[in-house]
């Protein structure tokens, strides 16, 4: 069973290979090979400022400007480009649009590799061996463990992500948004449903 939490950045106990990961940084810092404050910066700007946020404005402008929705079909890796979001390992990106009859789930089978500048720093269940192996062989039930349950008449896509190419999901645009501009569409998109194991419900209807 995929064990996570919905808490995806509780940091409050680490994997064996997290407790190492501190103990070489530790130790690198104690020797003066690397700057301890300058790993924590670089950290926080991914969180904050590098994060989801980023991927969302990619997402509200493909909702809302065909040209852009067309060119970032076309050409994933230009179109968010455009916007000022590059990444420094110079991967491919490509983006899958979300549908009324196919559900899109990206996954990592060989290690973790994650489009970054798009969305951040990856949560820890994406790292995890239960949800690399089983996000391929049975996405459907991995995404139930998510609380997203997919109707069998919709299909299911599981792409893998590499080294030179990377997934960003398009969900669908949530129902009673038209009167939304894009930065009010930007903050309801999620990092979960760029990656697939999620959706975005329905807003309220103005009364």
């Amino acid at each position: 069973m995929l064990m996570h939490s919905h808490d995806d950045d509780d940091h409050s106990h680490m994997t064996d290979i997290e407790a190492r990961v501190r103990a070489l940084e530790s130790l690198l810092s104690e020797k003066g090979y690397i700057d301890s404050a300058a790993v924590d910066n670089i950290v926080q700007t991914y969180e904050k400022k590098i994060g989801p946020q980023n991927g969302a404005q990619v997402v509200a402008k493909a909702w809302t400007d065909e040209a852009y929705n067309a060119w970032l079909r076309e050409d994933a890796t230009a179109a968010i480009h455009s916007l000022g979001y590059t990444s420094r390992q110079g991967e491919h990106m490509v983006a899958v649009f979300n549908s009324t009859d196919t559900h899109h789930l990206i996954v990592c089978t060989l290690c973790s590799c994650y489009p970054w500048s798009v969305l951040g720093l990856p949560p820890t269940w994406y790292k995890s061996p239960p949800y690399r192996s089983r996000a391929v062989i049975e996405p459907r039930a991995v995404l139930a463990e998510f609380g997203l349950e997919i109707p069998t008449s919709k299909k299911i896509e599981v792409h893998d992500s590499t080294a030179e190419i990377r997934y960003l999901v398009i969900p669908e645009r949530p129902k009673n948004t038209d009167s939304l501009g894009e930065s009010e569409l930007a903050q309801l998109v999620t990092r979960n449903s760029m990656i697939g194991t999620a959706v975005i419900d329905p807003v309220e209807p103005a009364s």
